[in-house]
Parts: structure tokens; C-alpha cells; sequence
């Protein structure tokens, strides 16, 4: 199948019929007509049968769009590629950073760059760790602020700094004289679990396990934001970075360190054949310096 066909194809099984599809297309019905019946004499198959006037995938066709669809989606891909090659310029800076890191500190980041370099101006994507990888091979972004990114052949990667899991808890709740709170005393503890958290997710479970603590887990949420606005409610605790939990601090939260200490790294991380721009290695630098004195607090 030529790449036209493919396109007719898909678009006339996603869109149920040939005026639907010629829409989508911008060309008119006996264009797509003619595409999909020298299609189907070209495979010797029946693609679409008319049934009481509306237009149904056959078996072959419902076999056939499985593949065809992975040919298009690459392709979406590809062009989406090379879309964000013709619009990346110097004094243009995209940058991803997981939500927790969208919260302050690449804000904070991006406003202390203008303040220098009032003429750059920057596209901030906030992204889970599963679509940071996605969003720098397909050229979304040419650079990305994360949590322990994979080691992957075609990326570059540079630590910036070292950060802590908190406690986020009611405030009160616990009581310590020195401020830090030991793990061993979240076993049983009603917790709030995140279920998209990544590597900070594998973090925590890892030092709970060391410590063979068990919270009992009484809700399970899709964001920091909507298990510390629980947490205020006193529905449970939630452990998270540092940067998140600070972010959400406020009269009714305590955020609290945490005994013993779990390090994890924070990177910024592009691609190997695509190194930053002079901007772009600036911008990391005050990253690392926003981050650092954060962290110092």
C-alpha cells in the first residue's frame, strides 16, 4: 500500500464513512471513492461492505487497520519531527520538567532567564517520566528537567542536584523534637498512594521496604496535588519530593524530612546528536542554582 492509501484507508474506517473521511482529508468523495476501490482491487479484498446504507469494515479491514494504524501513528510521528525541527530557533527554548518541577522551580527558572534575556521566549511542557523520553526523540523539547532518567543511548544527561523525599502530613500530626521523622513510624499509618509518581514511586517503595515498614494505603490518586489537598483534609499522609511538598506547605500541612535520608537525583537531559544551544546550557545552569538553593533550605 502507497502512502495515499494508507491515509484514505485509515481515515474512512476511523471516520465510519467517505464523506467523513473526505472532510478530514480536504478532498472530495469520489477522490477518496476512486483510493479506496483501486485499494481494495489492489489487495483482491473487500474493505468496506454497504449495509443498510451505512458503509461497515469487513474482517480483513478490522485485521488490516491494526497494521495500517501503527504505519500511521509513526508517521504522525515522523511529521510531528520534523514540524518541531523547521520551529526550533536560538532564541526559542523548549523545556519538559515532570509537574512537581512545574510547580517553582522551572517557573522561577524561566523568570530569572527573561530577566537577563528578555527576548528569548520558551514553551514549558509538563510531563510524566513515561513522556519524557517521547517528547525529546520526537523533538518536543530540547531539553527536559527530571527525576533518575534512564540511561539511553542517544541521551545526555547532567545531574544538577540531590533531593529528598518529605513527609507531607496534617499539621501536628507528628511530633519530633528535631524536626526529621522516622520511618519506622509510618507502619500501619493511613497513606496516600500516587499511581503515576515514576521513579520517585519506586523510590519510596524501595525505602519502605528497607525499612520493613507497611502503611496501609487508603486512597490512591493520580497527582501530588490531589493527595495533598487529602492529606489537608486528614484523610491520611503522603510522602513526595521535597519540591512538591514545599509547593503544597501551608497552614494546614506540615511538610517534614524524613529518617533516614533517601537521596535521588535531579537531571537535565537532551539528546545526544541535538547538544544544548549556548541558551539552553545557561538556562541549566540556573536550574542547578534555583535547585541548590532550594534544596539548602
Amino acid at each position: 500500500m502507497r502512502l495515499r492509501q494508507i491515509e484514505v484507508f485509515h481515515a474512512v474506517y476511523s471516520n465510519g464513512s467517505i464523506s467523513a473521511a473526505a472532510r478530514s482529508l480536504h478532498v472530495s468523495q469520489p477522490a477518496v471513492s476512486k483510493v479506496l476501490r483501486h485499494t481494495e482491487s489492489q489487495l483482491g479484498i473487500r474493505l468496506f461492505e454497504l449495509v443498510r446504507g451505512r458503509l461497515v469494515p469487513t474482517d480483513e479491514a478490522h485485521a488490516l487497520f491494526r497494521e495500517v494504524d501503527e504505519v500511521f501513528q509513526r508517521i504522525s510521528s515522523l511529521q510531528l519531527a520534523t514540524s518541531n525541527l523547521r520551529k526550533s530557533g536560538a532564541g526559542h527554548l523548549r523545556v519538559g520538567a515532570v509537574p512537581s518541577l512545574g510547580l517553582d522551580i522551572v517557573p522561577a527558572a524561566v523568570a530569572g532567564f527573561r530577566a537577563q534575556h528578555p527576548d528569548v521566549t520558551f514553551d514549558i511542557k509538563t510531563l510524566h517520566h513515561h513522556d519524557m523520553l517521547r517528547a525529546l526523540y520526537e523533538r518536543e523539547c530540547d531539553l527536559a528537567i527530571a527525576y533518575a532518567p534512564p540511561v539511553q543511548p542517544r541521551l545526555e544527561q547532567q545531574l544538577l542536584t540531590q533531593a529528598q523525599l518529605v513527609l507531607v502530613a496534617p499539621r501536628g500530626r507528628f511530633d519530633s523534637g528535631d524536626g526529621l521523622v522516622d520511618l519506622t513510624r509510618l507502619d500501619g499509618i493511613d497513606m496516600i498512594g500516587v499511581t503515576t509518581s515514576g521513579p520517585i514511586g519506586a523510590i519510596v517503595a524501595d525505602a519502605l521496604a528497607l525499612a520493613q515498614v507497611e502503611p496501609r494505603e487508603v486512597a490512591s490518586v493520580s497527582t501530588y496535588y490531589v493527595a495533598a489537598a487529602l492529606v489537608r483534609h486528614g484523610v491520611g499522609v503522603a510522602i513526595m519530593d521535597e519540591y512538591t511538598g514545599r509547593a503544597m506547605a501551608n497552614q494546614s500541612i506540615d511538610v517534614l524530612p524524613l529518617s533516614p535520608a533517601t537521596p535521588f537525583g535531579v537531571h537535565a537531559v537532551w539528546l545526544e546528536d541535538r547538544p544544548l544551544s549556548k541558551l539552553g546550557v545557561r538556562f541549566v545552569k540556573l536550574v542547578q542554582r534555583i535547585l541548590n538553593q532550594q534544596t539548602a533550605r
